[in-house]
């Protein structure tokens, strides 16, 4: 069973422009589009490279008509291809049922303890209520669907591995990312995400210019928070007394393996053992990735 927030499904919102990830050029729909300096793909090979990578092309220049022609091309065959992999890969396999408990109550009892430790008292249940409604348990049954409508080919890429991992299935591609906790402790993992990346004003708490995020994490530092929310409380869980905890952290210090760029491992086990010496741990780990600022 693995969990992901609810608006990594929801579409993007329509715009004119549509910016490369490669470049700062922008394309309109009705414009012609920029000469293209790199061999052009066709639809197969560019469908191949999706499948082994996750990158798609943002200009679509493999697909013909139009800009948004080609965009529902390119769309309905990267999904449809990702969709057959995953369901080539996994053929023979299955994934563990969903708990006999509602699973609303099951995201609650995983998240509360991290949002009783990172928010204040007034603002915790508008927060739980929030996170009930945007986790979604990825199971055989709804995968199929999930990836056809995620918003953006690299998140849909990324879920399909998630899957994979969670079946004991082969990942898509060499480069495919090793997700740690790839059941329940997902869920802190892309709740954390989800308090950087959802506004005050959404659940219904007041926000001003300078308190606009549920949370304010140092962009550098966003996939350290999330790793050690996750650590933290698979921590937590384990250990219920401090000194059980300590020895878990120094555990954990010792065999902590992240295969992520953007995350140093040494840095994460240093704030685990220093959350676990704390009296509020979760507030340390925010402390520890909150942005710097100056007075």
């Amino acid at each position: 069973m693995i969990a992901i927030p609810a608006n990594l499904t929801k579409p993007p919102e329509a715009s004119p422009a549509i910016r490369s990830r490669r470049s700062e050029t922008t394309e309109t729909p009705g414009r012609p589009m920029p000469k293209m300096t790199e061999t052009q793909h066709t639809v197969a090979q560019e469908t191949e490279r999706y499948l082994r990578t996750g990158e798609s092309d943002p200009y679509r220049s493999a697909w013909s008509g139009g800009f948004l022609q080609r965009e529902k091309r390119a769309h309905d065959d990267l999904r449809n291809a990702l969709v057959r992999e995953v369901r080539r890969l996994t053929a023979g396999l299955s994934q563990g049922p969903l708990p006999e408990s509602d699973t609303i109550l099951l995201t609650r009892a995983k998240v509360e303890p991290m949002v009783r430790g990172l928010f204040t008292k007034a603002e915790q249940d508008l927060v739980l209520a929030m996170l009930e409604r945007s986790v979604i348990f990825v199971t055989g049954a709804n995968i199929e669907s999930l990836l056809l409508e995620c918003s953006f080919d690299g998140s849909a890429w990324t879920l399909a591995n998630l899957y994979l991992a969670s079946v004991g299935a082969e990942l898509l591609g060499e480069d495919a990312p090793c997700l740690v906790g790839v059941s329940e402790e997902t869920t802190f993992h892309e709740a954390a995400h989800i308090f950087h990346n959802c506004k005050r004003a959404i659940v219904g708490l007041r926000q001003t210019r300078r308190k606009e995020w549920l949370l304010d994490i140092e962009y550098r530092k966003r996939e350290t928070f999330a790793y050690s929310c996750e650590a933290y409380a698979r921590l937590i869980e384990r250990g219920k007394k401090p000194v059980e905890r300590r020895a878990l952290a120094e555990q954990y210090a010792r065999t902590a393996r992240i295969s992520d760029e953007r995350v140093d491992a040494a840095e994460v086990a240093g704030i685990i053992q220093a959350a676990a010496e704390a009296r509020n741990g979760w507030k340390l780990i925010l402390t520890r990735c909150a942005p710097n600022r100056r007075s």
